[in-house]
């Protein structure tokens, strides 16, 4: 029998019957009645069940709204052999649209980084030459992948760059308990085509580069060297790691060095002792200058 795993949501009447696979390809159903269930022969067949109020399915799940005829714990064990039967039989969850593109398979794979809090999905194809972050949903207008993601409950923040997503979460679950899900979940947005960055919409990024050389120009020839020394040797250690860092400021009477940590690099508990430890002692070192201090400006 299809394994099927019943449980709760913070709506006492509503219950989720998850799978141990994705059931939809990055899409979200809801039903509120048989007629309008016509591309769900499985929510077709619950709303024959007398109790049943309106079928969602989205992701591994099929989540079902009841009416107060009935209590959950009378029903849910029938509910979900119902389901695991009719998977078993043959039936089908979702009608699949066979005039969609044909998939393009990909690789995906966790990979932790120096953030207890932050993973990095790597996928097998380049993703974006401009490196992104969001902080919230509302910041996600360039990547529908994200806008997403942050509907689990347990994603916090999201950076994308070349290949890879570090996907930061709250603390209330452990990785063990999420990885598969969002692997398999950016596995398949990406081979059904989904878009995970629109380059249009962040247009303005590399737009930046030009006024960026400019700026770099203008600067003291103390925060080029700064910038130049990241560049080279930082960031792609720092970018092993999921994340990122930005040189912000050189201020020359003080001889502090801000910068701007992105990604799994941004929160990270080992994030200070790699600024003083490795970054600073590095500066320190190729400039020849024992003054110098390295802070992080969203420490």
């Amino acid at each position: 029998m299809t394994k099927i795993v019943i449980k709760e949501t913070q709506n006492p009447t509503i219950l989720k019957f998850e799978f141990e696979d994705f059931i939809t390809q990055n899409q979200n159903f809801e039903f509120k009645n048989i007629d309008e269930a016509q591309a769900s022969p499985l929510a077709q067949q619950l709303f024959y069940l007398p109790f049943v109020k309106t079928v969602y399915i989205s992701g591994n799940f099929i989540a079902i709204e009841r009416y107060s005829i009935v209590d959950w714990d009378d029903v849910k064990d029938a509910v979900a052999e119902q389901i695991s039967s009719f998977v078993e039989k043959g039936g089908v969850i979702i009608k699949v649209d066979e005039t969609k593109a044909k998939k393009q398979p990909i690789t995906v794979y966790g990979e932790t980084t120096p953030n207890p809090s932050a993973l990095k999905f790597v996928v097998s194809r380049m993703l974006t030459r401009n490196a992104v972050e969001y902080k919230n949903i509302d910041q996600t207008a360039s990547s529908p992948l994200a806008q997403e993601l942050f509907k689990f409950p347990y994603v916090k923040e999201i950076f994308i760059d070349e290949n890879y997503i570090s996907v930061t979460k709250y603390e209330i679950n452990d990785w063990s308990e999420i990885t598969l899900e969002l692997r398999t979940f950016i596995k398949q947005f990406i081979e059904n085509g989904g878009t995970v960055l629109d380059e249009s919409l962040i247009q303005t990024a590399t737009k930046n580069e030009v006024t960026k050389d400019e700026a770099f120009d203008k600067l003291d020839v103390t925060s080029q060297q700064i910038i130049n020394i990241l560049e080279e040797y930082v960031k792609p250690a720092v970018a092993a790691d999921g994340g990122n860092i930005a040189f912000e400021s050189y201020n020359e009477e003080d001889k502090t060095v801000k910068v701007l940590l992105q990604g799994a690099c941004s929160g990270c508990p080992s994030s200070t002792f790699t600024l003083k430890s490795g970054i600073e002692n590095m500066l320190k070192s190729m400039l020849n200058d024992e003054a110098i201090k390295v802070e992080a400006s969203n420490a």
